[in-house]
Order: structure tokens, then sequence, then C-alpha cells
């Protein structure tokens, strides 16, 4: 079974950011997360939405 949610460091590393960028994003609601317990984690839809919405807002610059 694949993983399905992240922590916000492995977050960081699979969308190719700064550790203190994912949590600002986090934190700003651009990035999805969810909490468990005290443990904030990244779904991994939400990583695959957030990456989809910077493509449709770049495309729509160009």
């Amino acid at each position: 079974m694949s993983r399905m949610l992240y922590p916000a460091v492995e977050a960081a590393e699979q969308l190719g950011i700064s550790l203190t960028t994912t949590k600002a994003l986090i934190k700003s609601g651009a990035l999805r997360s969810v909490k468990i317990g005290r443990a904030r984690r990244v779904p991994v839809e939400a990583l695959q939405e957030f990456v989809t919405r910077l493509q449709a807002e770049q495309d729509g610059r160009d």
C-alpha cells in the first residue's frame, strides 16, 4: 500500500521546496493538511491539487 499522508518535511521534499516554504503554505491554507493528534500531515492528493492549481494559474498568465 502506498503512503497516504506525509509529514511537512517529506511533503517539502516531494515538492522540491524548503520546509519553511511548505509550512508557510500549510499555514496560509494554500497547501491542504490534516491534523492527527498533535501531528500535522499533508495528504498525497493535496500535493497533486497544489501542483495542478499552480499550473492552472501559470497557464492563465501565459
